[in-house]
C-alpha cells in the first residue's frame, strides 16, 4: 500500500514517536510510506525528520508563515495528487481538519489516530470541537477504550471509531546505566526518579513536585525530560521549594536513557496510551502512574503501581514503596515487560493498522 502520514510535529513527543513507529514499521513491511510535516517558517526540521530518513522513509516538509492554513491545504493537496496514496493517515487536530476539507479533491480513505484531548484553554476546546467534527467524514482510531468512549460521547459515529492501543517501537540500543546517569548528571548513589513528557497542565508535573516535598528524607533526585508551556513556572516552584530536580530539556532519543532511572513516574491528569509508559515497560523500569485514560488498560497492580490523579500524598507514598522494596518493584517491572511483549507487540500493532487500511480501501472501492 501507499500510505501518507501527515502531522504538525512538536520537537519530539508521544505523537511523534507513534508516527515514527508506524512509518518505519510499515516501510519495513514493504509499504510505500511518506510523511508530510506541516511546519511554521523559521521552526526548522524536527528530530523526527532525520530519524525517519535514517530508516528510509520519505519525508516532505510544507513550510508556511503563521496560520496560513489555505497555503498548507493547497500544498498538501498538490502532494497527495502527485503521490496518489491509498490511505491518508493524519495525526493531530490541524492535519485532521485539513484532511476532511481535502475529501472532495483527493480520492483516498482517511484515518486519524486520536492521541487524546487536553482541553484547558478556550482555543484548545475550539480546536478539539473542529477535530471531532472532522470525524464525521474520516475514521478515527482511539488509542484507549476510554478515549473511544469519549469520542462517541462527543458525537462521533461509533462505526467510525476503532480502538488500537499504541505499541512502543524498538528503541536504539539503550545506554548502560552508568552512561545514561552520566549523561543526565545523576550520581550513582541517588534514588533516580524519571519524568518524561510535555510540560503542560494535563501531564501533572506540578502534582509530582508537590509529592517530592514529602520525600525530602530520601536520597531521591527527580529528572525531568521534556519542555512545554509550564516549564518556567514549575522550575521556579521547584527552586523555591529547594527540591532536588534536574531539568534535562528535550532528549529526542529519551528511551535509550531510561536505564538511568530507578523509577518512572506518570503523574498525568489525562492520557491516551502514553508512549513513555510502554517504553518504561520495555526497559524494565518500575512504574508509578495515575489511573487515568488508557493507563489501566496497559498495566495492572501486578505490573506497576497506580494512584488517583491530583493526589500528591498517594503519589509520594507509592514512590516511597518502590524505594523501600526494590525487589517487589523489580518483579512488577519484569511482569510489565512480559505483558508488553504479549499484548502490545509492534507486529500486532502494525497488523491491526494494516487490517484497518485494507478494510477502508475495500469500502472505498465498493462505493
Amino acid at each position: 500500500m501507499k500510505v501518507t502520514h501527515v502531522l504538525a510535529p512538536a520537537t519530539f513527543g508521544g505523537l511523534e514517536r507513534v508516527v515514527y513507529g508506524l512509518a518505519s514499521g510499515q516501510r519495513q513491511r514493504g509499504h510505500r510510506v511518506d510523511v508530510v510535516l506541516l511546519l511554521e517558517a523559521g521552526a526548522g526540521e524536527p528530530f523526527l525528520a532525520n530519524e525517519l530518513r535514517r530508516v528510509g522513509v520519505s519525508v516532505v516538509t510544507i513550510v508556511s508563515f503563521g496560520r496560513a492554513y489555505w497555503t498548507q491545504l493547497r500544498l498538501l493537496r498538490e502532494h497527495c495528487k502527485a503521490v496518489g496514496p491509498d490511505v491518508i493517515h493524519t495525526h493531530g487536530y490541524l492535519p485532521d481538519v485539513l484532511s476532511r476539507i481535502l475529501l472532495g479533491t483527493v480520492n483516498a480513505p482517511r484515518i486519524s489516530t486520536v492521541h487524546g484531548f487536553v482541553g484547558g484553554t478556550r482555543r484548545a476546546r475550539v480546536y478539539e470541537w473542529l477535530q471531532c467534527r472532522s470525524y464525521r467524514r474520516i475514521d478515527a482510531v482511539a488509542v484507549s477504550k476510554k478515549l473511544a468512549a469519549d469520542l462517541i460521547r462527543r458525537g462521533v459515529n461509533p462505526n467510525r471509531v476503532h480502538t488500537i492501543p499504541n505499541s512502543a517501537p524498538p528503541a536504539r540500543e539503550p545506554d548502560s546505566r552508568e552512561n545514561a546517569r552520566k549523561q543526565l548528571g545523576v550520581a550513582n548513589h541517588v534514588f533516580s526518579i524519571g519524568w518524561v513528557g510535555r510540560v503542560s497542565r494535563e501531564k501533572g508535573l506540578d502534582v509530582l513536585l508537590d509529592a517530592m516535598k514529602e520525600l525530602r528524607d530520601l536520597p531521591a533526585r527527580l529528572t525531568v525530560i521534556g519542555d512545554g508551556p509550564e516549564c518556567v513556572p514549575l522550575q521556579r516552584i521547584g527552586a523555591d521549594a529547594r527540591l532536588d530536580v534536574a531539568w534535562a530539556g528535550v532528549q529526542p532519543d529519551a528511551a535509550r536513557l531510561l536505564t538511568a532511572f530507578d523509577l518512572i513516574v506518570l503523574s498525568s491528569r489525562t492520557e491516551g496510551t502514553p508512549m513513555i509508559l510502554l517504553e518504561a515497560m520495555g526497559a524494565s523500569v518500575p512504574v508509578v502512574a495515575t489511573a487515568v485514560g488508557g493507563i489501566p488498560d496497559v498495566i495492572s497492580p501486578q505490573e506497576g503501581t497506580m494512584v488517583p490523579s491530583e493526589n500528591p500524598a498517594a503519589l509520594a507514598a507509592a514512590i516511597r514503596d518502590v524505594y523501600v522494596d526494590r525487589a517487589a518493584a523489580s518483579r512488577r517491572a519484569e511482569a510489565a515487560l512480559a505483558r508488553l511483549e504479549a499484548d502490545f507487540s509492534i507486529d500486532s500493532w502494525l497488523d491491526k493498522y494494516d487490517g484497518l487500511y485494507t478494510s477502508l480501501i475495500q469500502k472505498s472501492i465498493e462505493r
